[in-house]
Parts: structure tokens; C-alpha cells; sequence
């Protein structure tokens, strides 16, 4: 129960006092009024013989209400804005209730709503009760029978969770389908779509023999477009049976792409609806990176069907346990069936650019909070990406094996339980004889600890010391941080870079690994010739900053020798990073060895294209912005835009050369050689579009272009670097796709993030054509959230003009869905950290918008930000 403040703490956790042990729902759909009747069969918690029965409910409009039959008189039962309470009930019973709802007017995504002619749910993490009222929170589980009812000729497609039991005609031009789900499942995890779709099957056998059907569902002119989602669904099925053991548990699994969707995707029992940007691919529509976001948010989703449904969260606090251990098995699922290595760097990219500044700014927060007022606001990157570090680290700590051996343990044990963090890590330890106590902490404190490496050698002796020290910088609310637990891989090379084999006297730890549970530890190496070269964190084992002082050669050393191709790139990155943030004493030095280092990478045909485009990539702004304690904007950016006029100017040879040579492996399709040719060959294509004014070479990739991964990386290039076909392409590429709204946000997210003070005027632009669609989560972002997120030059503008606009359309965004306007406020989390008056500009805007906002997540977002 929320405390007088309206925040709801972990401390205060009770079980439920009442218990749904099936839910028979019953609805009439209807886009303008949709009727639900709410058979419940409900029991007391024994411990808790008197306590009243309440249910949530928000926006329903009460017609019926009845306990095992008899109409309940008004003064039997209470609404008010905390839902429906009912006293006086002594025993198991059976609740029905009809309500009235008004999907066409349900403009926040959440419940039911209409979109396009059809109608979807949302239910994670609380809108079921916008549906009819219930006891809604993860740890009450029914089973459930839902029969759907609607006009045939509107909604001729009727889908709900878990098995198909019976469908037939009602006369009168209407029909209705039933579902049945045998499998205790909270409410978050309800789903209902109705509507006019087409859809790609297939059938697969299961690891147990049995047979699966599996479907796709679209709009019929996108119907074409689903059959690498299709496809995807059928690699993860087999992916999660062959690497985790796990069978699916029904006899259908439907995915539905929805154009208005607040969220990525959701992992409803059997029926996951997704954003259409993670269904709808063709080569015309989709680029690379768009196949790639679908198969592993498909993963995702599907892998959710153990890790979160089957095994489901005793409360919200615990939204880490399904959300980190299913990002930790989707971004294994991608690895597994494509490059580790490029995968980990792009993990890792978006870790240090976004979730390191989230745990170093105002909205940081543990990844098991003790307190929230709104759940909303922590589906943040703290819960997902540094939650699936967490069990990354323990998989490193444990290994394949006993880790294998924990999850099946945690499964077993939990099967149709809601469960805890605590369960999870018992599993782990008693798979693996481990203590995971100090482990557990990872949990509980925020902030991204610090790892300093200081070393000596003593020649005379031969011996080799490492000093390692771990710290956690405060937090908010959490000033003081203790020790954790952590994994951290090393290596030693010799000064041609050969590995050496050493085996040190350590104070927990020994090969190549140690475990650092304390604040210092020191390592020891004999009998060395002279001194080594250190590497540290292969594969980016523990998510913690390093420092280590490397000298520009000793970096450019291990980007040629190391064994571990995270630590090859990350060698560069760090390098890349002195240069641009003048760490090094002999810029000279540095920059020549980056450079030297960047060339090779170019020349190298043996190579990874997608690896070598990855280290050819320099810091983004976010990631420079996080490596300092005072952000000064204009400086970053051009340091960056220098540094990278300089790479292009160095190596226009290589790179063109590279570029052309590149052609005929880029035109291969969807094959994973072709991806990462187009890959390489896009990152040279903007190298070479800063030294080309006309921009010739991009505008010839523009016009020859066969796919959309090369049509819009040339048409980025026009753009962003203001070529002079820069307006001429936009209007062919945006004619072509008018009707198209996915690829309609693409070209809108380039104009948005286009790097000049001009885009400011372009987003308002946009403002006054049909295209701006406040009503619609992916253009919202695709405008916003591009000009928040991934236009630095224009949205801290010097005269706060990014922020004052940002600012104007959050009060209307609020009124509509709370979730995204929360969320682009959270563009301003490192406000604090910035230099000059561009500090005093966020400010005043964040002042300013004080009583415009009204939605608990905006406002609670506010105060964190101003706290």
C-alpha cells in the first residue's frame, strides 16, 4: 500500500489479503464502448481473516456488481481514486463485475485502446486495471478464460492468451472466439487484440515432440513484411530449448504488431504485441540494424515466456529479476547466432554512453530500488542493461557449467511462483556452492563502481604488483557504498606483445581472473624479465570504469595484440578518448599513434568489417560527456568533429579504396557477410563525405542504392553534412515512403539529429504538418527523442532554445501518454554536470515547468530531476 506521500517501499511488502484463483472475463468489444464482465473466484489469505477486499480499477464505469450472484447493494462496497473496497466478505466467493470502458478515448496506450480500426492491450506494469477491476499486482495469479465478442465485419480477428477453445457465430453479424490459459499468470501479462489482420504461420515441433503453431499478425498490406519476425520467433523457440532447456508450454504463440505502442514489445502469455518497428522488414524498408533490433527483440519477448511468465516477480521491486536476466539471454541468443564480439561492443557502447550517466546523474537509482512512486519511471536502462551485467557477472563467476545448473534450479523451483532477487541468487548458490551474499549488493546500491589499477615492477627481483582499489561514488540517498563482488579478467604481454603465461599470488583469485570483494587487493608476478603490459576487463566482464595510466603506445600495442577483441576495440576507445579529452602529455604522440592504429584496421581485409566499423566509430558525445566531471559542450563537439576531420584527411586513400572494394560482398542480401560489408562501408562513406563538399560519393549511393540500410546511410551523409542534394533526396525519400510511418520516422529522426543550429527550426517545422503526431509513441521519438538524445549541437543550443522547446511540448505530450513525456524528460538527467550558463538554462526550464505538468510519472520525474 502506498505511504501518505504516495511512494510504495520495498520494507512494506505484504502478501495480498485476497487471492484471484481464475478469472472467467467476458467482453463485449467496442471501439466507442466496450462492456467487460469480470467473473473472480477469490480467497482470503488465512493470516489475514478480516481485511477488506480491494481491487484497483481507474476510469471504469461500475454497471453491475455481484458476489455469488446476489446484487451487492451500494452500501455494501466504496469507489474512490484507490479503487473498489468491499468489507464484511468471510470466505472464498466469486466477485462479478460489469463495467463500461471507452478505448477510443484511451490515448495513454494503457488497458485497451483502439489504434488504426483495431483495439490492443497494455497492461504492463499496472493498466489492467483500466480494464475492469482486479487485484492488480504480479503476485495475485489466476488461471483464465476470456471470451470475446465483436462485430465480424470490424474485428474478424479475435486473439487472447493461452489456447484457442472455441469460436462461432452469434447471429446478428457478430461472433465470438474463447481462450483458455491453464497457467497462473498475473494480470500484467493480460492480452487482447481484435481487428482486421493478416499473418504469416508456420508450424514447429517442440523438444518434447509436440507441435507448436506459430503466427505473425499485421495490417494485410504489411503481411509480407512479417516473415523475418516469423523467422525470428522459430530461432529463438529452438535457441532457448537448446542453450537453457526451456519448452514452450502452449499449443499456439501469436505475435501482433501494433503501430501505436508506447513500449517496445510485451510478453503477454502466448499473445506478445510488439511496435510494428520490430515486426514489419523488407530490404526496401528495413535496414540492417532494424533485422537485427527485430530478431532480438522477438528473443526478448519469447524468452520471457520462463524468465517472467512461467516464473513471474513477487512485486515491481523486483522488475530486474525478469527484465536483466531476459536482456542477459537475448544479448546471448544474438551472440550465439551472429559475431560475440560485435554484439558485446555494442552492449557495452550503449552502457557507457546511457546507463553510466543514468547512475551518475539525479535519476540514479539501484537496480532493485527500495521506493518508487510511479513504476513506470524505472523501466530504465539501470534495471535492463546494468540488471543483465549483473547476471553476466555471475555467469563469469560461476561458469557455463554451474550456471546452467542455477537456472535450471531457479526454474524448477519457481514454476508458477512469483519470485525475488533473493530466489534467484539461492538457486545460483546452491547450484554452485558459492556464498553470494556480498554478490547481492549489485541490487541494492547504485552508482558505477570505480576500479583504479596502479602497478610496479622491481627489476632486480623481477617481481610484477598490481594495486587494485574499488570504490562507488554517492548516489543520491545513498552517500556511503560498500565493497562489491566482481569479476575482473586480466592479461599480461610482453613488449611484442606475446601473452605471457603467469600465475600470480593474489589475494582472491588466481590464471587469469580475480574476484575483488575488497576495497584494495594487490597481485603479485615472479619471475618476470621485465616489466609487462597489463590489460584489464576482457569482454567488459564486470560493468565498472577503469583507470589504468596507459601511455599512447602502450594503448596502440594492445589494439594490435590483444587476444580479446572487446579489449582490442576498447584499447582504441580509450585512446580515441585521451586524444579528445587532451589526457596524454604528448598529444603528438597519441594522436599519431590512433591514427597509425585506425589505418591498419582499414588495410586489414582479414578483419571483421563489422568489427573494424565498430573501432573506426569514435566516442559519442554521451560517453565524452560521462568521462568528465564538468560537461563543456562546444568543446566536446568540436573536438570530436576536429578528430574526425583528421582520421578522414589522414586515411582518404584507405578509406576510398576500402569503400569501393567493399561493393560487391555489400550486395549480398541479408547474408551476414553482406550486413558487415554495408556495415564497414557506411562508416568509410561519412568518413569521406566530411573532405567532399559536393558529397558525390553519397550522392551516388543514394541514387543506385538497392536496400535500405545503403539508401539511408547515404542519405545520413547528405544531411547530416548539408550537402548541396541534401533537400532534393529527403523530398525523393520521403515521397517514396509517404505512406509508410516506420520508414516516415526515419527520415524524420535524421532531420532531427541533424548536427546544425538550424534543426531547432526544422523540428518546429515538423510541428505544423500532419506529421507530427503526438499521439504516436515512435514519432514522438522519432522528432524528440532524436533531438534529446542524438542531436547534442542543437538540443544544448547556447541560448537554451533545445531545451525551451523540449520544454513546450511535454505539458500537451503529459496529458496524452505519461510514460513518454516522463521519458523524454529524463534527456536531462545530467543537467547538473554542465558547464557555464547551459547549467542555469535547464534550470529555469525545469522550474518553469512546475504546475504544467499533471501525470504521477511527470511529476515524479520533475522532482528527481530537482531534488
Amino acid at each position: 500500500m502506498p505511504r501518505d506521500d504516495g511512494s510504495i517501499h520495498l520494507s512494506d511488502y505484504r502478501a495480498p489479503a485476497w487471492r484471484i484463483v481464475h478469472a472467467d472475463l467476458e467482453f463485449d468489444l467496442d471501439a466507442g464502448a466496450t462492456e467487460v464482465t469480470a467473473h473472480l473466484r477469490l480467497q482470503p489469505d488465512p493470516e489475514q481473516p478480516d481485511a477488506p477486499l480491494r481491487l484497483d480499477g481507474e476510469d471504469l464505469q461500475l454497471l453491475d456488481l455481484r458476489i455469488d450472484g446476489a446484487p451487492l447493494p451500494s452500501d455494501a462496497y466504496r469507489v474512490d481514486a484507490a479503487g473498489l473496497h468491499i468489507e464484511g466478505l468471510d470466505g472464498a466467493c466469486t466477485l462479478t463485475s460489469r463495467v463500461r470502458i471507452r478505448p477510443i478515448a484511451n490515448m495513454r496506450l494503457e488497458g485497451l485502446y483502439a489504434s488504426r480500426g483495431a483495439l490492443f492491450t497494455q497492461c504492463e506494469a499496472e493498466g489492467f486495471r483500466r480494464i475492469t477491476w482486479f487485484v492488480d499486482r504480479p503476485d495475485v495469479m489466476p488461471t483464465w478464460r476470456i471470451t470475446l465478442r465483436a462485430e465480424r465485419a470490424q474485428y474478424p480477428v479475435l486473439l487472447a492468451n493461452g489456447n484457442p477453445v472455441e469460436a462461432g457465430d452469434l447471429g446478428d453479424g457478430r461472433h465470438f472466439a474463447t481462450w483458455h490459459n491453464p497457467h497462473p499468470t498475473p494480470a500484467y501479462l493480460f492480452a487482447v487484440v481484435a481487428g482486421d489482420f493478416g499473418c504469416v504461420e508456420s508450424r514447429l515441433a517442440r523438444a518434447d515432440g509436440r507441435e507448436v503453431a506459430l503466427a505473425v499478425w499485421a495490417a494485410h498490406e504489411d503481411v509480407p513484411r512479417c516473415r523475418y519476425a516469423l523467422g525470428a520467433v522459430e530461432r529463438a523457440l529452438r535457441w532457448d530449448e537448446e542453450r537453457f532447456g526451456r519448452v514452450y508450454d502452449l499449443d499456439v504463440f501469436n505475435v501482433v504488431a501494433a503501430q501505436d505502442f508506447t513500449m517496445g514489445a510485451m510478453e503477454n502469455k502466448g499473445l506478445n504485441i510488439f511496435n510494428a518497428r520490430y515486426v514489419l522488414a523488407d530490404e526496401d524498408t528495413a535496414t540492417d540494424a532494424d533485422y537485427m533490433g527485430i530478431e532480438s527483440v522477438v528473443g526478448h519477448e519469447y524468452f520471457h515466456n520462463w524468465s517472467g511468465n512461467r516464473v513471474t516477480l513477487r512485486d515491481w521491486f523486483q522488475l530486474s529479476l525478469k527484465e536483466g536476466l531476459t536482456v542477459f539471454r537475448d544479448q546471448e541468443f544474438t551472440s550465439d547466432l551472429h559475431s560475440r564480439a560485435v554484439k558485446r561492443i555494442e552492449d557495452v557502447r550503449l552502457l557507457r554512453a546511457r546507463q553510466f550517466a543514468e547512475d551518475a546523474g539525479s535519476l540514479a537509482h539501484p537496480v532493485r530500488p527500495p521506493s518508487y512512486r510511479e513504476i513506470n519511471n524505472f523501466y530504465t536502462l539501470t534495471i535492463y542493461e546494468k540488471g543483465a551485467e549483473i547476471v553476466r557477472m555471475l555467469h563469469t563467476l560461476l561458469g557455463e557449467a554451474r550456471f546452467r545448473v542455477g537456472m535450471d534450479l531457479y526454474f524448477a523451483r519457481n514454476d508458477g511462483r512469483a519470485a525475488t532477487v533473493e530466489d534467484f541468487l539461492a538457486a545460483h548458490a546452491e547450484a554452485s556452492g558459492r556464498d553470494l551474499s556480498q554478490f547481492a549488493r549489485w541490487y541494492a546500491q547504485a552508482g558505477t563502481p570505480h576500479v583504479e589499477v596502479k602497478d610496479d615492477f622491481d627489476a632486480d627481483g623481477g617481481t610484477y604488483t598490481l594495486e587494485i582499489a574499488q570504490r562507488t561514488p554517492p548516489t543520491p540517498g545513498q552517500p556511503d557504498k560498500a565493497p562489491l563482488h566482481l569479476p575482473l579478467r586480466f592479461a599480461l604481454y610482453d613488449a611484442e606483445g606475446r601473452r605471457l603465461k603467469v600465475d600470480p599470488r593474489a589475494d582472491d583469485g588466481s590464471g587469469d581472473r580475480i574476484e575483488l570483494t575488497a576495497a584494495r587487493h594487490r597481485l603479485r608476478f615472479h619471475g618476470l624479465p621485465s616489466r609487462p603490459l597489463p590489460a584489464f576487463n576482457q569482454g567488459f566482464c564486470a560493468p565498472v570504469k577503469l583507470a589504468y595510466d596507459y601511455t599512447p603506445s602502450q594503448l596502440g600495442l594492445l589494439a594490435r595484440c590483444e587476444r580479446d577483441p572487446f579489449n582490442r576495440w576498447d584499447a582504441l576507445q580509450r585512446l580515441a578518448t585521451g586524444v579528445l579529452l587532451e589526457h596524454f602529455t604528448d598529444a603528438a604522440a597519441a594522436g599519431a599513434a590512433l591514427l597509425a592504429a585506425l589505418g591498419d584496421l582499414i588495410d586489414d581485409e582479414g578483419q571483421d568489417p563489422a568489427f573494424a566499423a565498430e573501432c573506426l566509430l569514435l566516442p559519442d558525445f554521451d560517453t565524452l560527456a560521462e568521462a568528465v566531471p564538468s560537461i563543456d559542450v562546444d568543446a566536446l563537439i568540436g573536438a570530436r568533429n576536429d578528430l574526425l576531420d583528421r582520421i578522414a584527411l589522414e586515411h582518404v586513400e584507405r578509406l576510398d579504396r576500402r569503400y569501393h572494394a567493399l561493393a560487391a560482398a555489400a550486395a549480398g542480401g541479408l547474408e551476414p557477410a553482406a550486413m558487415s560489408a554495408r556495415r564497414l562501408r557506411n562508416v568509410c562513406l561519412d568518413l569521406l563525405t566530411r573532405l567532399d563538399p559536393g558529397a558525390a560519393l553519397a550522392q551516388a549511393q543514394f541514387d543506385a542504392a538497392r536496400s535500405m540500410t545503403d539508401r539511408l546511410g547515404a542519405l545520413r551523409c547528405l544531411v547530416h553534412h548539408d550537402a548541396p542534394g541534401r533537400q532534393a533526396a529527403l523530398d525523393a525519400f520521403a515521397g517514396r515512403y509517404a505512406t509508410d510511418p516506420l520508414v516516415t520516422d526515419k527520415w524524420i529522426a535524421l532531420v532531427a539529429s541533424r548536427p546544425h543550429p538550424d534543426a531547432l527550426l526544422d523540428v518546429r517545422d515538423l510541428f505544423a504538418t500532419q506529421l507530427w503526431t503526438p499521439t504516436n509513441p515512435n514519432r514522438v521519438r522519432a522528432v524528440l527523442g532524436s533531438l534529446s538524445r542524438m542531436n547534442p549541437l542543437a538540443f544544448h543550443a547556447p541560448g537554451g532554445e533545445g531545451y525551451a522547446l523540449l520544454a513546450e511540448s511535454l505539458p500537451e505530450l503529459d496529458g496524452i501518454n505519461p510514460q513518454v513525456a516522463a521519458r523524454l524528460l529524463a534527456g536531462f538527467e545530467s543537467w547538473r554536470r554542465l558547464a557555464g550558463a547551459r547549467r542555469n538554462r535547464v534550470e529555469a526550464v525545469l522550474q518553469g515547468l512546475e504546475g504544467r505538468l499533471s501525470s504521477p510519472d511527470s511529476l515524479e520525474m520533475l522532482a528527481r530531476l530537482r531534488a
